[in-house]
């Protein structure tokens, strides 16, 4: 995108969430100071990422909506989540999908008030003594010098929690078993295009498999911990179902989606009067309306045209 490309389309992301359909759906889950900081937020991100500012609207706010219900902080310096361009090529779209950083599983779960201890940390060469997959004792011996051992080959990956409790579980993979994990998982880093979270931060993305795997099997999951775990590396489609793009760590189908309510004819025209404002204001357009439309409702053939007419 060039430069005015990118104003441009700052602009028209600052006029959609600018809108009062969209402040009511974010009041909803966010209201008051956090609402109005997530706006911010979420334009700031926008504006400095092109890339980002070239997916549907809808799909960003879903996207940043996902990290603010589980009270996650949007800035990429803090890494508790990401909304990550990705082309939708078998819809033909460009859409931002919500990826939860390793860190922000840490939040979760020193928030929870279950864990005593959670750490993960990448072994370098000659660190590893051995490990005892039967009784997961570790014997190591750490390098000292933070500079000699952060230009040392990264050989393997360990993860441990303690509960409140005094439950302790921990796990070790070698780097080549990440390694195929992240071959297996993720198309992108299999083809070595250049854009994928595995090929940018490797390491952080290990630390993140290691949690996922460590808490999933046998950590204590609260609500907001599950939601998360659900949630990573998806995007939501315009018939409001999760779907994941290249997910390394989704290895079930996502279940199917209720069926939703018919809107009666008065109910949409109400509707209608108020999309044909928003549309005219340049808050948003009639794709971003039958998006949000079919999230709520059953639309009819005739009420799709209807929408689809608007501009």
């Amino acid at each position: 995108m060039t430069s005015t490309q990118v104003a441009k389309a700052n602009c028209k992301f600052s006029g959609f969430m600018s809108g009062e359909n969209v402040k009511r759906q974010i009041n909803e889950i966010i209201a008051g100071k956090k609402g109005e900081s997530f706006i911010t937020s979420i334009v700031a991100s926008v504006s400095n990422n092109p890339a980002l500012a070239d997916c549907e609207n809808g799909t960003i706010l879903s996207a940043g909506l996902q990290g603010a219900a589980l009270d996650l902080s949007p800035s990429p310096s803090l890494g508790h989540f990401y909304m990550v361009p990705y082309d939708d090529r078998k819809n033909g779209r460009k859409v931002a999908q919500f990826q939860i950083g390793y860190k922000g599983y840490v939040q979760l779960a020193i928030r929870s008030g279950q864990y005593r201890r959670i750490n993960v940390i990448a072994l370098k060469e000659g660190e590893l003594i051995n490990y005892n997959r039967l009784t997961e004792e570790i014997f190591t011996k750490l390098i000292d010098d933070d500079e000699v051992r952060d230009k040392m080959q990264t050989t393997g990956y360990y993860a441990m929690f303690e509960l409140s409790n005094g439950f302790i579980k921990s796990m070790y993979w070698s780097f080549a078993k990440m390694q195929n994990h992240a071959m297996k998982y993720s198309k992108g880093y299999a083809a070595q295009k250049g854009y994928t979270f595995w090929e940018k931060d490797f390491d952080g993305m290990a630390f993140k498999t290691m949690l996922r795997q460590l808490l999933s099997k046998w950590g204590v999951m609260s609500i907001e911990m599950q939601r998360a775990f659900e949630a990573d590396m998806s995007t939501i489609d315009a018939e409001c179902g999760v779907d994941y793009i290249d997910n390394q760590q989704n290895e079930t189908a996502p279940k199917e989606k209720e069926a939703l309510p018919a809107v009666t004819e008065d109910q949409f025209n109400v509707e209608m009067k108020s999309w044909v404002a928003t549309v005219e204001c340049g808050a948003m357009t009639a794709s971003d309306i039958l998006a949000a439309a079919r999230c709520r409702y059953t639309l009819t053939e005739q009420q799709v045209a209807n929408i689809e007419s608007l501009c």
